[in-house]
């Protein structure tokens, strides 16, 4: 039986996949490498990569009219900036795919011979040349994880692939494509040799072209899930379908992870006879995230870097980024996958990373609130939660610890909005879930609490939160109207509006306050919309 694939290449045969050659153009590919051309393939972790590149070697390899091979340097990252360490371990990897893939033993028999013969900062230009005298074919070589590699070790590298470039096909591979999470343009280098930064574009100045993998569509995430459905009968009901849509936006990893922990490691999931409902895969999710897979970390660890946190600390403040702010930040976290553009402006790639962003950048308060703050007093006898109970208490909470907590926040500036969210979470793990909604420019952060009620009821609670930028009454006024727009699109049986008052020195009497306000609407649309403002 095959099934979700969430590590490693696929394998049709054990593997529900797409046609790996289908997620790229791939006479796109092919005509650049007619022309001889050396260019990069890029894409965030686990969005198939490897496995693309694996097809691509074998569709090559095919034709009969090239010899490609391709190629994972990551183990030369351990090396560092000792570049003949580094340089050996690359020559090593390319001679031992060389001989897995092709039974082409040339490499092996020569790497150590010439690099005590030409050193390291030749090696590898002299190994890949006369390996190209050697063959009959042009080489296609497909390097994976080059940006794993550091310092002079990676300049190194970049540099004898552009020295070889002028002696291909005869005498150099005729096309090289370098794979990796980030643009060779992107690169910052370190050089420990000259004491100064290089940027990948200055040592790979031959590169003609930059692609990138994307994610799956709706279509073929739809299709990778039937293709379950087609093995065993389970049926994904639509709603499920647009559910997985909408948690990973066709991010390839979680797309088969959400199948995965569904269909095969959910109990009820693993019932043929049982449709995939919705809720079924909002488990999975929760099941996820609060098990922080290896996926998840990963893109989490990435938060704790000042270039990440340059734009993504403004997202969740729901301000726009600061003017001094250089595109290569913004690609760079673009290229790592935590961001998208979206009709309205950069956001949040998918709302799993939505919600795992907020968790990961409060953990250990969110360990202190599980150990200080009971849940139960914020459950009504019947049920429901006690919102009034719950803001009220987050006042007081706030005033008491806000100060302390973001002396030592790494997202200071967001430290009000992700000190109520891990409070929130506290009180709502285990009987609903939060929504969120941020990004730049949009001037709040919304939540949503889906909350169940033993009766069969859910409660579905809008927060809009702002931080105050001009008098109340306009920071009041422009919450209001954005407090109705998102409880209309959401259906809210209840709203309210925090709003942040971070004014130095003005007294805690004067930030905390609770008040009913009603927002009347527009002369073309007139309402009457209750919503509880909360002043902290």
């Amino acid at each position: 039986m095959r099934f979700f694939n969430t590590a490693g290449p696929v394998n049709p045969a054990d593997h529900y996949c797409l046609d790996p050659l289908s997620r790229f153009d791939l006479e796109e590919i092919f005509s650049l490498i007619r022309q001889k051309k050396y260019f990069v393939l890029h894409a965030p972790r686990q969005t198939g990569k490897t496995s693309c590149m694996l097809a691509l070697m074998q569709y090559l390899n095919d034709t009969g009219e090239y010899l490609s091979l391709y190629t994972n340097i990551e183990s030369a990252q351990a090396a560092r900036e000792d570049v003949t360490g580094g340089i050996r371990s690359v020559m090593s990897s390319i001679g031992i795919y060389a001989r897995d893939f092709l039974g082409n033993q040339f490499v092996l028999d020569h790497d150590n011979e010439i690099l005590q013969e030409r050193g390291a900062y030749n090696a590898l230009e002299e190994v890949l040349s006369r390996w190209s005298s050697h063959e009959q074919l042009p080489i296609v070589l497909i390097i994976d994880e080059v940006d794993a590699l550091i310092g002079d070790t990676l300049i190194s590298l970049l540099r004898q692939l552009r020295s070889g470039y002028s002696r291909r096909p005869a005498n150099f591979p005729s096309s090289i494509i370098l794979c990796g999470v980030r643009d060779v343009r992107d690169y910052r280098i370190y050089s420990d040799q000259e004491k100064s930064i290089i940027t990948g574009g200055s040592a790979f100045n031959i590169k003609a072209e930059s692609l990138r993998l994307g994610n799956f569509s709706k279509i073929e995430v739809k299709s990778l899930c039937l293709q379950h459905t087609e093995e065993t009968g389970q049926k994904f009901e639509p709603e499920a379908l647009e559910k997985i849509w909408e948690n990973s936006q066709g991010q390839p990893w979680l797309v088969n992870a959400l199948g995965y922990e569904v269909c095969f490691k959910m109990e009820t999931g693993k019932n043929r006879s049982v449709s995939i409902s919705p809720g079924m895969i909002e488990e999975a999710k929760t099941r996820l995230i609060l098990r922080h897979e290896t996926h998840l970390d990963q893109l989490a660890d990435k938060l704790r870097e000042e270039r990440v946190r340059r734009i993504v600390e403004p997202m969740i403040e729901g301000t726009s980024v600061d003017s001094t702010i250089n595109d290569d930040d913004l690609s760079y976290v673009m290229d790592l996958g935590l961001v998208t553009r979206g009709p309205d402006g950069l956001q949040i790639a998918n709302s799993i990373y939505r919600e795992v962003i907020p968790r990961q950048l409060t953990t250990i308060t969110s360990y202190n609130l599980e150990a200080t703050i009971p849940r139960a007093p914020f459950i009504r006898p019947d049920g429901r939660l006690d919102t009034r109970y719950l803001f009220t208490e987050f006042q007081q909470f706030y005033r008491e610890n806000s100060g302390s907590w973001l002396e030592i926040a790494q997202y200071r500036e967001a430290g009000p909005q992700l000190l109520l969210m891990a409070f929130l979470q506290r009180v709502v793990n285990g009987g609903g879930r939060i929504e969120r909604e941020y990004g730049l420019g949009r001037g709040r952060l919304d939540l949503l609490i889906i909350w169940s009620v033993q009766s069969g009821e859910t409660q579905r609670i809008v927060i809009e939160c702002k931080v105050l930028h001009h008098s109340y009454e306009k920071t009041i006024r422009d919450g209001l109207s954005q407090t109705y727009r998102y409880a209309d699109t959401c259906s809210a049986t209840e709203s309210h509006l925090v709003i942040f008052d971070r004014t130095p020195e003005k007294p805690w009497d004067e930030k905390i306050f609770n008040t009913e306000e009603v927002y009347s609407g527009t002369e073309d649309h007139p309402v009457m919309f209750l919503v509880t403002v909360w002043g902290m």
